[in-house]
Formats: structure tokens, C-alpha cells, sequence
């Protein structure tokens, strides 16, 4: 598969963050409690796929490449970095801890696919299959919070368009450039990791849960064995 192949796929996977988005403009408003549970569902779901990015993706590759030290520090600054920066967003008047997250985990994902695809083409379009499906829960509940934050419409879209081209240039980063220098890409991985974790415990999973309400929450587990089986069935 040529370069300009793989830059497709990679763009593609992240316009499944745009289709996410659009799936919850079309849905509008939970007003009702079916809606409100899969709402809460969706967002649980983009919760355990967040957390099974970090156990099985992120942090394996830093536990590989670098040392105790280096892993502990970067992760702790990944959490440490978003911490404040959620705490500043927050105190603005704006939260927009999902989307966030989405970025956090799609460019090192991105970046991982490049380098994948420079040795394996085949798996890099598995990989990008499985990216792709991470993508539209995240982007659904992305616009969600782009709206809640008083962004209209149009500017949360095209937010969503946005990330979906950090897909391909992150994938040309690791097809060139990354693909011979694994410790500098578990570097990013393992920074992503630190803030993942911090927003997945004060934002995301608080939104998940549902007063009264009980199945929402088994969208994390569908979410996280999903993260599970794609990295099973990539080895």
C-alpha cells in the first residue's frame, strides 16, 4: 500500500469522530430516560475504550521503551499538565474534558499506526479499523460537550473535522520519522497515558453514571473489552 494509502485510512478513522459527532446533533437532547441511559451508555462506552487504550496500548509501550524513571515522570506530567489545564477550563466556564481525551488518544494512536503500516500494511489497516471504531463514541460524546459549553453547532463540526486531521499527520510522523525511534513515541504514549487516566476519573466517568440507573455503566465494560480484543486479535 502506497503512502498516500495510508494517509487515507488514517484521516478516515478520524472522520469517525466527525460521523460520532453528527450521530449526536441528529439524536438532540436526552429528554427522555431510554435516551438519557444510552447517552449515559455512549459515554461510559467512550470511557472503558479510553481506559483499555491506556492499559493495553499507551502504557505497554512505555513500560517497553523506557525506564522507571522517565515512564513515571512523563505520566505524571501528562496528569499533572491536564489537571491544571481542566481545572483553568473549568473556571472559564468550559469543559471539555472528552474531547480532549479524543485528541490524547488519537494522535499517539496515529502516530503508532504510521509506524505499524512502514512494517505491516495489512495490520496498519487493522489497526486503523479498530481506531475508527474508538473515534465515533468519542466524537458523539466530544459534541455533546462542545455544545454543553456553549459552542454552536457549526463550531463543534468543525472541531471534530479538525481532529480528523491530526489523523493523517501523525501517521506520516510515525511512517518517517517515529517508525525507527520507539523511545520517543512511548514518550508521547506514556504523557497521553497520565492525562487520559486524570479525565477519565474527574469528567468522563462522573458523566457515565446515572442516578438510579444501573446498566449505563456496563457500556464501560463493553468499551473496555473491545480495547481488549483489538489488542488481542493485533497481538
Amino acid at each position: 500500500m502506497s503512502v498516500y494509502g495510508m494517509l487515507f485510512i488514517a484521516w478516515g478513522a478520524g472522520l469517525m469522530a466527525l460521523f460520532g459527532g453528527f450521530l449526536a446533533h441528529v439524536e438532540g437532547t436526552a429528554n427522555t430516560i431510554a435516551k438519557q441511559e444510552l447517552v449515559h451508555g455512549i459515554t461510559a462506552f467512550g470511557g472503558g475504550i479510553l481506559m483499555a487504550a491506556v492499559a493495553f496500548a499507551l502504557v505497554p509501550e512505555g513500560m517497553r521503551e523506557l525506564n522507571a524513571w522517565q515512564l513515571t515522570g512523563l505520566f505524571a506530567a501528562g496528569g499533572v499538565i491536564f489537571c491544571v489545564l481542566d481545572a483553568w477550563l473549568q473556571n472559564n466556564e468550559g469543559n471539555v474534558a472528552q474531547f480532549m481525551a479524543m485528541l490524547l488518544d488519537f494522535v499517539p494512536e496515529a502516530v503508532s499506526l504510521g509506524a505499524v503500516f512502514a512494517a505491516n500494511p495489512q495490520m496498519g489497516v487493522l489497526l486503523a479499523l479498530f481506531i475508527a471504531a474508538q473515534n465515533f463514541p468519542e466524537g458523539f460524546n466530544a459534541y455533546r460537550e462542545l455544545r454543553a459549553a456553549k459552542l454552536t453547532t457549526k463550531t463543534a463540526l468543525w472541531g471534530l473535522l479538525g481532529v480528523s486531521f491530526f489523523g493523517p499527520l501523525s501517521a506520516i510522523m510515525g511512517y518517517w520519522w517515529l517508525s525507527e525511534a520507539p523511545q520517543i513515541t512511548a514518550m508521547i504514549m506514556s504523557f497521553a497515558a497520565g492525562g487520559i487516566l486524570y479525565l477519565v476519573f474527574q469528567d468522563i466517568a462522573p458523566q457515565a453514571r446515572m442516578r438510579r440507573h444501573w446498566t449505563p455503566s456496563l457500556g464501560a465494560v463493553l468499551g473496555f473489552i473491545i480495547g481488549m480484543l483489538s489488542k488481542q486479535l493485533l497481538g
